[in-house]
């Protein structure tokens, strides 16, 4: 049932992609009541039947691996066993679920009542449903949505219930525990409550994974979690976390069962509820502590329009074809199963390339609305200083040969073709209508209005540091839509950029270039490790087919009608390069020899407003923290600059000469006086 391989990129116009269906219309012509209470009979892995969560405690207390470790601690710690095993009952207490059916329920009819309100529709694709349904009664089945919003997890188990499937046991963070009556709510629906991290806790480790290998392997239900580790506040995808999936991937890898299917989710949101807490969370204002008093506050954004949810279930991925030729399993047989050891180098490089592979599949089934494209187009033409905007016929023509574009990439784009180009063009201008203008039918961001970074503040007292800010959290807001068709655009815009830079035709120098950039970004985006010249004959190949570049053995020519899209692509990827240029120049000029990595973002971040302010930089959105946490991880990485061992706080030692090079090889275009004479 499952695929051998994630997905080919070779030509992603080859791609067949299933239909959608609106779950919402029935739900909007029949009674919520009956939904909620009717006859639920899901079918399970190989017929087993359902486990009390009482049972489930009880046979991951007493299994095997769990003993071991307790002994182990028992020996290093000369504690009494019993109080060992009374630790890990407590954790065990506290992350467990209390999955029932009635609580499952309340949620069916209370959701269903939500989401008519906030939603138009909720599109989900029906063959993947039963590729889903399927892949639950041959193997154990894990479960990989992608994660943009609260809403995810709710959603997922509302789909669930609603197509008659196993639902799933989820992975949820500490903070959701706190929330009063909500947090038993969610545990009583199938979340379960791991900590954020563990550190050196090897008991916990032990209750943790021994909790999800046992559910997984005997089938109980399938393993949900987010593979991403938390929600993404700028929508694009995040550097996969490993741990979960190591768990989820042991009891194949030591032969406890034949195969796990693990199946990538896309939940696409027109319009995401979060956007405007997310941007300041990135500006550096602390996001609301998770409280039930702050979830019925936000009730006000049930008299809103959110536009329209599409729902992707992808092909199950099986763990064995990964598997094959890439791990050699034998190497279980010498340890007993259940004595823990650490994965050796091969294993942790396969988990580290599924993990790759499968947020890339959730990229690709992401559905892209008109939307992302206007955004991209209104964020490029804010950049280059056009005050009054941009008309809305030319945003329109525009708009339209994007799509013809992205199309040809192989976007998954969800473009109204029964709507004239306007009508399309307009009705998401209204529905984003908090983030856009439309003055003497010109069309801009709403930058002039802002949005207020604190509450209640009159206009009239506002100092130009806080009326910066408040465009800043419209800029970063579009820039969450922008960012949802990067994956689309990646490969061609670092091409283009390389180009852009290169200072010969030769293509090796090009080459050369994209190299560079796509290692430099590799924390930025999702690109697959040792993946660099697949990537560069896609992108050469999908510049090639839209007639954009003409590309021989050992040149690379822009073509005649091929600068238009290169301009574009350019400007996709300016905002990044610039933030890590701004980055490389706070570092020279701005970091003592004491910073460290709890000081770097409160500190860069002044920098950057000082440099915004003097009018150097163009775009407001290298003010994201999340860019400038993505910049240090690569300076950490390239070894530009290092932790200093043995010192508190994680100090920083800055190699300014090696920024500087990498400054410059970025392109260096930030006009500071200091950096020209230090050129000279």
């Amino acid at each position: 049932m499952a695929s051998g391989a994630v997905y080919s990129h070779r030509d992603p116009m080859l791609k067949k992609r299933d239909d959608f269906e609106d779950i919402l219309e029935e739900r909007r012509n029949s009674s919520d009541l009956r939904y909620a209470l009717r006859c639920y009979t899901p079918l399970f892995y190989k017929g087993v039947a359902p486990c009390k969560p009482s049972m489930l405690k009880s046979m991951v207390l007493q299994s095997d691996q769990l003993h071991y470790v307790i002994n182990q601690l028992t020996k290093e710690t000369g504690r009494e066993t019993g109080d060992v095993r009374d630790e890990a009952s407590a954790i065990l207490e506290e992350m467990a679920h209390s999955l029932q059916l009635s609580t499952v329920r309340f949620f069916a009819f209370t959701l269903s009542k939500v989401f008519k309100s906030l939603f138009r529709s909720i599109c989900v694709n029906e063959e993947g449903i039963q590729r889903l349904q399927q892949a639950i009664r041959e193997h154990p089945v894990v479960l990989l949505p992608s994660h943009r919003s609260y809403m995810d997890f709710l959603l997922m188990s509302y789909l669930l219930y609603t197509y008659d499937l196993t639902l799933p046991v989820i992975a949820a963070g500490m903070d959701f525990m706190g929330m009063k009556f909500v947090g038993e709510m969610l545990r009583m629906s199938g979340a379960f409550f791991i900590r954020r991290s563990f550190g050196g806790d090897k008991l916990y480790w032990a209750v943790f994974s021994e909790y999800v290998k046992t559910m997984l392997k005997n089938g109980f239900a399938p393993v949900e979690f987010f593979l991403e580790g938390t929600r993404s506040r700028t929508s694009k995808s995040l550097t996969p976390k490993l741990g979960l999936l190591n768990i989820v991937m042991d009891p194949f890898l030591k032969g406890q069962v034949f195969d796990v299917n693990v199946v990538p989710v896309s939940i696409s949101y027109e319009r995401i509820l979060e956007e405007t807490l997310y941007a300041r969370e990135l500006l550096g204002i602390p996001k609301p502590k998770e409280s039930t008093s702050g979830l019925f506050k936000a009730r006000k954004v049930l008299s809103e329009d959110y536009g329209s949810i599409h729902v992707y279930f992808g092909q199950p991925v099986s763990v064995r074809s990964l598997a094959e030729g890439r791990v050699d399993r034998c190497q279980f047989n010498l340890v007993p199963r259940h004595i823990p050891s650490r994965a050796g180098e091969d294993i942790h490089s396969f988990v580290n390339d599924s993990a790759y592979k499968l947020v890339r599949a959730q990229e690709e089934n992401m559905v892209l609305k008109p939307w992302v494209l206007l955004a991209s187009l209104l964020l490029q033409n804010q950049a280059t200083g056009q005050k009054r905007g941009i008309a809305l016929d030319e945003l329109t023509a525009q708009a339209v040969w994007l799509r013809d574009l992205s199309r040809q990439y192989g976007a998954f784009l969800h473009w109204p073709d029964q709507m004239s180009p306007s009508e399309v063009v307009s009705s998401s201008l209204s529905l984003h209508r908090g983030l856009v203008r439309i003055c003497e039918g010109k069309v801009q961001l709403a930058v002039e209005h802002g949005a207020p970074v604190g509450p209640g503040e009159p206009r009239s007292t506002v100092t130009p540091e806080e009326k910066l800010l408040s465009q800043a959290v419209i800029v970063l807001s579009c820039a969450s839509y922008r960012n949802q068709a990067l994956h689309v655009f990646l490969r061609p815009a670092l091409l283009a950029s390389a180009i852009h830079a290169a200072s010969s035709n030769q293509k090796q120098e090009v080459f050369n270039g994209f190299s560079f950039l796509r290692n430099m970004f590799s924390n930025e985006f999702i690109l697959c490790p040792g993946a660099t010249v697949q990537d560069f004959e896609e992108a050469c190949y999908l510049l090639v087919k839209t007639g954009a570049l003409q590309v021989t053995e050992q040149e690379v020519l822009v073509t005649e009608g091929g600068h238009r899209t290169l301009a574009f692509l350019i400007s996709m990827l300016d905002p990044f390069l610039q933030g890590y240029q701004v980055v490389c120049r706070f570092l020279c000029e701005e970091a003592t020899e004491s910073l460290t990595e709890k000081q770097f973002i409160p500190a860069v971040r002044k920098f950057i407003i000082k440099h915004l302010l003097a009018g150097r930089l163009r775009h407001a959105e290298v003010l994201s923290s999340d860019l400038q946490k993505n910049s240090l991880a690569a300076f950490l990485r390239l070894g530009a600059v290092q932790r200093i061992k043995g010192v508190d706080q994680g100090t920083l030692k800055v190699n300014k000469v090696m920024v500087n090079s990498l400054e410059d090889t970025l392109g260096g275009k930030l006009p500071t006086q200091k950096a020209v004479s230090a050129r000279l």
